[in-house]
C-alpha cells in the first residue's frame, strides 16, 4: 500500500514510518521538515513538506494513497503557531479534507489515552479530532495509546536524566504514585502498522497501552536498579505543581510535564476499568515488558549537538608527536580504544552502570561518571581504524563531540583528540566558565600524556594544546558535520530493521 504519515519525525512517528517500509508498504512523509528528515530511511519515503495547520501547504499530499496515518500533534502549546487549535484540531480537519480529496479509503487517527473522557485542554483537543474523524468518508479508526516512551520522549526519558544528574533527589508531583500505563515505542510502531493493514477495524475506537501499570514512584526504583544509582524522591505539593511546570523548572528542576500532562497525571492515565486493550485482546501484539524497555531507553538517547547548546562554540586540540612509537598509527589507535577507562584521569569512569558493555563498537552508548556530573553518555560514531568520533547525548553537560585519532607525520605517530562543544544549557555554561573547562583541559591532556606513556615513545615537546572560538560560518559547518554522522546512523539503523522484515 501507499500510505501517508503524519509526524513521522517523532518517537511514535519515526517508528511507525520505519515499520511499515519493514512490511513493504510504500510511505509519504508530511513534516514540516520532510526534504531532510527523508534521509533516514533507505528507501521508499517521499516527502511532502508541509504544515498540517496550513491547508494549501497539504494539497495534493494524499494523491495516489490508500490509507492515512494521521500522527502529527501537539503536547504542549507555544503560540501563536503551535497551538491545541491550529494543530491538533485544524491539522486533524485539513488533512481529513485532504484525504477524502484524493479519495483516500481509510484514515487511522493517532488520539491519546484518556481523550475521550480527559478534561485537559490537550485531551479537549484530541477528542475534537476524534470528532472530526468519525465524520470522515470512508473507513476511520481511532487509536488512543497510552504514554508512548522512547529516545527522546519528554517524560520517562526526563525522568531518567534526572536520576543521572549529581543531584542526590528528583521531584515528583503529589504522593508520586499517580498511575499510568507507558507504551514502548516499537511496540507502538507494530500497532498502528497493524491498524492501517487491517480492513476489519473501521469505525473502532482502540486503547493501546502496555500491560504493566507503572508511577514515578515506580520508574524512580526501576531507574535505580538499572543505573545502579540511589536516587531518593521529593514531593512537590499539588498546589506547588499547578504553578506551572516551566516556573519550576527555573530553580534547575525540569520535572518532565507540561501543565496539561500534569492534570493527565493526576487523572491517572490508564485504561478505564472494564474497558480492553487492543494491544493485547485485539491486536494480538506480545508488548515488551516494562522492564526491558527502560533498559533499551537507557541506551537509545537522542545526541545532543551544538545547535542545541548555548554560548560559543569552541574547538580545541589536544596532541603530541610520538617519536619511536613502537606502533603504526593503526595499531595504536586500537589500543586507544581497548585502554579509554585506563588512559582517562581516575575521576573520569566509564562503565559505571549495571550490564554497560563499555566497547568502541560502532553505534555503542558509552556511560561515563563525571565528578559533580553524575553519568553522562556519549555515543562512538564514525568509527574508522585510525579516528573515531564520540557525541554527547541528551543529558551529558556538553552539546557537542570528541573526535580522537591518529596519524603518520614524518617520522613520528601523533595522537590527538579534538573537541567540538558548547554548553547544554545556562547552568552548565556558568559551570564551565569557573571549573569545567580546566577539568576539560586536563581531562584531554592527560589522555594524551598518557598515549605517549603506552605507545613507548618519546614526545619532546609532551603535549600541547590551542582553544578557538569559531565564528559563525565555521559553526554552521561543524554542525553540519555531526548532522550528516547522525543521518548516517539513522540511514544505518533503519535499514538493518527494514531489512531484516523483508528477508
Amino acid at each position: 500500500m501507499k500510505i501517508l504519515v503524519t509526524g513521522g519525525t517523532g518517537v511514535v512517528g519515526t517508528g511507525a514510518v520505519t515499520e511499515l517500509l519493514r512490511r513493504g508498504h510504500e510511505v509519504v512523509l508530511v513534516s514540516r521538515h520532510a526534504d531532510d528528515e527523508v534521509r533516514q530511511w533507505p528507501a521508499g519515503v517521499i516527502a511532502h513538506q508541509a504544515d498540517v495547520g496550513d491547508p494549501a501547504s497539504l494539497a495534493g499530499s494524499a494523491e495516489g494513497c490508500d490509507a492515512v496515518l494521521h500522527v502529527t500533534g501537539i503536547v504542549e502549546e507555544a503560540p501563536p503557531e503551535a497551538t491545541f487549535a491550529r494543530v491538533n484540531v485544524g491539522g486533524t480537519r485539513n488533512m481529513i479534507h485532504e484525504a477524502e480529496r484524493a479519495g483516500v479509503r481509510r484514515f487511522v487517527y493517532v488520539s491519546s489515552l484518556g481523550a475521550d473522557r480527559g478534561a485537559s485542554d490537550y485531551h479537549r483537543s484530541k477528542c475534537e479530532g476524534e470528532r472530526l474523524t468519525r465524520a470522515f468518508r470512508g473507513a476511520w479508526t481511532i487509536c488512543r495509546p497510552g504514554n508512548v516512551y522512547g529516545p527522546g520522549d519528554e517524560q520517562i526519558s526526563v525522568l531518567l536524566r534526572m536520576v543521572r544528574s549529581p543531584s542526590p533527589v528528583v521531584p515528583k508531583i503529589g504522593d508520586g504514585d499517580q498511575p499510568f500505563q507507558p507504551l514502548w515505542w516499537e511496540d507502538a510502531a507494530v500497532s498502528l502498522a497493524d491498524v492501517v493493514e487491517r480492513e476489519d477495524l473501521g469505525g473502532r475506537e482502540l486503547d493501546i497501552a502496555g500491560v504493566e501499570v507503572t508511577s514515578q514512584n515506580d520508574l524512580l526504583q526501576r531507574f535505580n536498579v538499572i543505573t545502579g544509582r540511589d536516587v531518593r524522591s521529593i514531593a512537590l505539593p499539588e498546589a506547588v505543581a499547578t504553578m506551572g511546570a516551566k516556573l519550576i523548572s527555573l530553580v534547575g528542576w525540569d520535572v518532565g510535564f507540561t501543565d496539561d500532562q500534569l492534570q493527565m497525571l493526576r487523572e491517572g492515565n490508564v485504561i478505564a476499568p472494564g474497558a480492553i486493550n487492543a494491544l493485547t485482546d485485539v491486536l494480538r501484539i506480545t508488548p515488551t515488558s516494562l522492564d526491558a524497555g527502560l533498559r533499551a531507553l537507557c541506551d537509545q538517547q537522542p545526541e545532543q549537538l551544538p545547535t542545541d547548546g548555548v554560548g560559543t562554540l569552541k574547538r580545541k586540540r589536544f596532541w603530541a608527536d610520538i617519536d619511536d612509537c613502537r606502533y603504526s598509527p593503526d595499531v595504536l589507535f586500537r589500543m586507544f580504544t581497548e585502554h579509554f577507562n585506563d588512559v582517562t584521569p581516575v575521576f573520569v569512569e566509564a562503565r559505571v552502570e549495571p550490564g554497560d558493555a563499555g566497547g568502541f563498537a560502532e553505534g555503542e552508548t558509552l556511560t561515563l561518571a563525571l565528578p559533580m556530573r553524575g553519568h553522562v553518555q556519549v555515543r562512538v560514531t564514525g568509527l574508522e581504524a585510525r579516528r573515531v568520533t564520540l557525541l554527547t547525548l541528551a543529558g551529558h553537560p556538553l552539546a557537542g563531540a570528541v573526535r580522537f585519532l591518529t596519524e603518520q607525520r614524518g617520522a613520528a605517530v601523533r595522537f590527538q583528540v579534538e573537541v567540538y562543544d558548547r554548553a547544554a544549557n545556562v547552568i552548565d555554561l556558568v559551570a564551565m566558565r569557573t571549573l569545567g573547562d580546566r577539568m576539560q583541559d586536563h581531562t584531554w591532556s592527560h589522555v594524551v600524556e598518557k598515549m605517549v606513556e603506552l605507545s613507548g615513545g618519546l614526545s619532546r615537546e609532551g603535549a600541547q594544546d590551542v582553544t578557538e572560538s569559531l565564528d559563525d560560518d565555521e559553526a554552521a559547518a561543524i554542525s553540519h558535520w555531526l548532522e550528516e554522522l547522525i543521518m548516517q546512523r539513522k540511514r544505518r539503523e533503519n535499514t538493518e530493521k527494514i531489512a531484516a522484515g523483508v528477508d
